[in-house]
């Protein structure tokens, strides 16, 4: 089996669905980010909201498999959907790779869409008819599962963000290995990024995963061996592992942060000014505006190694669907996670851990 060797034919991520006990919390979150409600479905209590490229379902339908994944968890991320170039015989490989079935006719669509067991018991689902931007025309599941709102635009630019760039989960310490293992086998995905981060007080371990078409990032997390950080309080906010953030990509971080600050979005706490004032030396030549990135908080990393940089503009929300919140990114060249501001968020949930009680400082 070669390195990029793509057995499922996987091609990008088609949505992620969000699941409540009730209506009210999800929509509000979806509206700040710049997305609108654009379809719903034509039997189940189900809405597409999207913008750009990306789609998000938000799935209240009763005794549906979201239901009780809602009922686990609170406010959550019950599934994501996976694009590939036949769904029938990708989920005919994924079973035969020792993935787990599931019957998905009672969830968020109409159609016999196959899906397998993913971490913490969220469903994967494998998608076979999508439209993309530049394809536009083509036939999509929500063109037969759903009814377009009248009047409403059907890829609204929003905010200004076009794709999901990756989906990062939180699993219990020791399970990492477990489950890397797992997206290994099943679909092939590689080790492209380890991370072994130590804070003041707690620390975490991250390994991050990329499919074979390089589309799909999955990075990783478990809690440090010292216990009790920021991955041990989402495991129990969210009552068991799962997805802790979905990072979103732009191409103008400064002025989507300007329509997300207008629209009323919370972000986590910035880092200090040091941060700043160091950026020159950690990135000599990076050639950013270093006012305006301190101005929203906004993150940068990469390198500019030969004169030429490569860069990574991210900036995080606050967490608002339970423990689970929302990345904003923009790629220059780099391909990373933020590896050289891993430590600097770190350290920043930490503090916010301290300021509500959850972590108590050293004495």
């Amino acid at each position: 089996m070669t390195e990029h060797h793509n057995p499922l034919g996987l091609d990008g991520f088609e949505f992620v669905e969000f699941t409540a006990p009730e209506k009210g919390v999800l929509e509000p979150v979806f509206e700040t980010m710049g997305f609108t409600r654009v379809a719903h479905h034509r039997s189940k209590d189900v809405d597409l909201w999207r913008q750009g490229e990306i789609n998000l379902i938000a799935n209240y339908e009763a005794r549906s498999p979201a239901a009780f994944f809602a009922a686990e968890h609170g406010p959550s991320a019950c599934g994501m959907g996976f694009r590939v170039k036949d769904a029938a015989a990708a989920y005919e490989e994924a079973i035969k790779r020792g993935a787990e079935p599931v019957e998905s006719k009672t969830g968020a669509m109409e159609l016999r869409i196959p899906a397998i067991k993913g971490i913490g018991g969220a469903f994967i689902y494998l998608i076979d008819r999508y439209a993309t931007l530049d394809q536009p025309g083509a036939l999509s599941i929500y063109d037969i599962d759903f009814v377009y709102l009248p009047g409403v635009e059907r890829h609204p630019a929003g905010a200004g963000f076009t794709k999901i760039d990756h989906l990062t989960h939180n699993v219990y310490r020791g399970r990492m290995a477990h489950w890397a293992g797992w997206y290994e086998r099943i679909f092939n995905f590689r080790e492209i990024r380890f991370f072994d981060i130590k804070g003041e007080y707690t620390g975490l371990t991250s390994k991050a995963m990329t499919a074979p078409d390089g589309k799909i990032r999955i990075p990783l997390n478990e809690e440090g061996k010292a216990g009790g950080g920021q991955i041990d309080e989402y495991l129990q906010a969210y009552n068991g592992e799962g997805i802790q953030h979905i990072a979103l990509i732009c191409d103008d971080l400064i002025a989507c942060w300007d329509n997300l600050q207008k629209l009323g979005v919370p972000f986590m706490t910035a880092p200090p000014e040091t941060y700043y004032r160091m950026l020159d030396e950690r990135l000599p030549g990076h050639g950013e505006p270093v006012d305006e990135l301190q101005r929203r908080g906004i993150l940068l990393d990469g390198t500019t190694e030969g004169g030429q940089p490569r860069l990574l503009l991210q900036i995080f929300a606050q967490p608002h669907i339970g423990p689970v919140f929302f990345e904003f990114i923009q790629r220059r060249g780099d391909e990373g996670f933020g590896e050289g501001n891993f430590k600097a968020l770190f350290e920043s949930i930490e503090r916010d851990q301290v300021e509500r009680g959850v972590l108590a400082p050293a004495a």
